[in-house]
């Protein structure tokens, strides 16, 4: 039964499903930060199914669209790592020149803040979800 890494939910809101992954929002709301696991064994996002993967780019497009159509964003870092967490999963993350860690990556560079609002979380779910 395919489950969400811990480490993920723990650093992670989970807004719910798009159609080919579960959208998750890192807590840190210094930067818009969406995270996108597929429902995989496999740890690299290059070999998944070409149908399977194709949708997956569909759901970071989506996001992508959000973060830019929505939130303003400037730019859209998209990358898969998996140097912790080996679950395949994709950052989807939202930049501006005034950012808290511009124009460094967030990855070491950026310092713990506030946490999003319920109200927040809702409008973002809506935002990418629909609901």
């Amino acid at each position: 039964m395919f489950a969400i890494h811990p480490q993920l939910l723990a650093d992670c809101h989970a807004l719910g499903r798009l159609p080919a992954t579960h959208l998750l929002l890192h807590k840190n709301a210094a930067v818009p930060w969406c995270i996108l696991v597929p429902e995989t064994d496999l740890a690299n996002l290059l070999d998944l199914p070409v149908a399977q993967r194709d949708a997956v780019l569909a759901d970071c497009k989506r996001v992508s669209d959000y973060l830019v159509g929505s939130l303003g964003c400037a730019r859209v870092n998209v990358a898969w790592i998996g140097n912790l967490v080996s679950q395949l999963h994709i950052h989807v993350i939202g930049r501006n020149p005034a950012d808290a860690c511009w124009p460094k990556p967030v990855w070491g560079h950026l310092e713990p803040t506030c946490d999003y609002s319920p109200a927040q979380i809702a409008a973002i779910r809506a935002g990418i979800c629909g609901a």
